[in-house]
């Protein structure tokens, strides 16, 4: 599977240690890598479809200090979609009232019907696009409703509602930031924990360090925003329990991924 990481903070830090460990990884996770710094000032994405530490970009942007509030990072281990730009987290989708979303996901989507009718928008192939162009479309459509923005907890509400929705049967861990709150859920137990400080609070698939690391709470959607919780829904009951049919589709797919070209390590 992929691994994922997040930062939410109420100032700016410095997270080149934090994004070298996580990258670090990607020997496991070698089918491509992203970086979004969101901060609206100095808002960018950057990713690519080879291993995290065979990328001249990436060594070069890590290179010089990353310094923000909010940042998203993934490396990917491909289920479904092929190894392409266009298959690489993050990926990113503006709402109707210019709100910019931002999702990574570490999982899969194996069965979700209402998701189908996004293929035909998204720009590249894999599920996890699908579930941002989802979530997008139900926030514009109950803004519409509206017919005025929505608060941030109704935006809570309407996205931890859908999540909870597309759990049943699929592995979701996801982070998503709408610009204004960060929303995190796991429903695959051990596979995401957190770290709280002073100011900020990181995710990660994997602990970074040796700090007090603890497992974000199981198939409960929270968010937060400058480093601090936000909200938290009441806990769902899909918790993901991978089966031995779901694994061999998993393993077979990402086997058709593997290059014949053995990517160096450059950095």
């Amino acid at each position: 599977m992929c691994e994922i990481f997040g930062f939410n903070s109420s100032k700016e830090e410095e997270l080149n240690d934090y994004l070298k460990e996580f990258y670090s990884h990607c020997e496991e996770h070698p089918h491509g890598w992203g970086l979004a710094i969101l901060d609206p000032e100095k808002f960018s994405v950057f990713k690519e479809p080879i291993k995290a530490r065979s990328s001249v970009m990436l060594g070069n942007i890590l290179l010089n200090p990353i310094i923000s509030k909010n940042v998203l990072a993934h490396i990917r281990l491909g289920t479904i979609g092929v190894k392409d730009f266009y298959n690489c987290h993050p990926f990113v989708k503006k709402d109707n009232a210019g709100r910019r979303w931002t999702l990574i996901h570490n999982g899969t989507v194996f069965d979700c019907p209402d998701l189908c009718k996004y293929s035909t928008e998204e720009e590249g192939e894999t599920d996890s696009e699908r579930i941002l162009l989802g979530i997008v479309d139900l926030i514009n459509k109950f803004e519409a409703f509206k017919g005025e923005p929505l608060s941030l907890k109704e935006r809570f509400d309407i996205v931890s509602d859908l999540i909870s929705f597309m759990a049943l049967s699929n592995k979701l861990n996801l982070i998503v930031y709408d610009g204004e709150q960060m929303y995190v859920h796991t429903n695959y137990r051990d596979s995401l924990c957190y770290l709280k400080t002073e100011n900020s609070v990181f995710f990660s698939t994997q602990a970074l360090d040796s700090s007090d690391w603890k497992e974000v709470p199981l198939n409960t959607v929270i968010s937060f925003s400058d480093g601090e919780l936000l909200f938290k829904a009441k806990p769902h009951s899909f918790e993901y329990v991978e089966t031995e049919e779901q694994l061999m589709f998993i393993e077979k797919f990402a086997s058709t991924l593997s290059s014949d070209v053995e990517e160096e390590n450059v950095w």
